[in-house]
């Protein structure tokens, strides 16, 4: 129809121009000591749109992840998620941004299926039973359901990390290098996921060396380099 907007999972999308980006960062700086890592940093990320942080270790990209997810406090500058302030504590924050930034702390005592099913239920996942049957699909996590993470190899662990934020509701995603440990196969499932996530609506930045990654998913490079030089941008 003519003049019709496209509705996506999260509702009409307005044109950009009118929209609230689903993530504001403004002049954002962290040093750690005398070290400065990151320097008036800027970015915004509407829905539907997928930032791709890249660049060599040690530019700074792990560190704009847990300033965006409030793991680590910067220095300077804001950052906001639907106009609000990031802050780990804050539950709007914890109930709109999915993450996956290090290597999880799983429940020692829960079983793969367990620990995905409390966190359905924790987020007021409507049938979380099924929620979890079919992450457990996706993932390829079926046969392990009942084993303990500490059990699971290095790939499956990575595999129910993601899982874990496929499995609760979501505005944002944030991901640092969730390509690890995945095989070829694993990798182009992901690509092929992330991108689904965002034509649905989803927002999502990631830190990635994966160039495959990259270019199935980001409609937005940026190239991190030391904080004296300014960062490479690529629509």
């Amino acid at each position: 129809m003519a003049g019709s907007r496209p509705v996506g999972k999260w509702g009409t999308i307005e044109p950009m121009a009118k929209r609230t980006p689903v993530l504001k960062v403004t002049a954002l700086k962290k040093a750690f000591g005398p070290v400065v890592i990151v320097d008036g940093f800027n970015l915004e990320v509407h829905a539907g749109e997928a930032v791709a942080l890249t660049g060599r270790n040690g530019a700074g990209k792990s560190t704009v992840l847990r300033c965006l997810v409030g793991a680590d406090q910067p220095d300077e500058g804001s950052i906001l998620v639907d106009g609000v302030a990031v802050s780990e504590t804050n539950p709007q924050i914890r109930r709109d941004v999915a993450t996956v930034i290090d290597d999880l702390d799983f429940f020692p005592d829960l079983s793969v299926v367990e620990h995905l099913d409390l966190l359905a239920r924790a987020h007021g996942i409507a049938d979380a039973e099924a929620a979890v049957d079919e992450v457990l699909h996706e993932v390829q996590l079926v046969p392990q359901s009942g084993q303990l993470p500490s059990t699971l190899s290095s790939g499956q662990r990575r595999r129910l990390a993601l899982a874990t934020a496929f499995v609760r509701p979501r505005k944002l995603l944030i991901l640092d290098e969730p390509e690890q440990r995945l095989d070829t196969e694993g990798v182009a499932w992901l690509a092929a996921r992330l991108a689904a996530e965002r034509s649905r609506g989803l927002a999502i930045v990631m830190a990635s060396h994966e160039p495959t990654l990259v270019r199935a998913v980001a409609t937005k490079v940026v190239r991190l380099t030391p904080s004296a030089e300014a960062p490479d941008v690529e629509a």
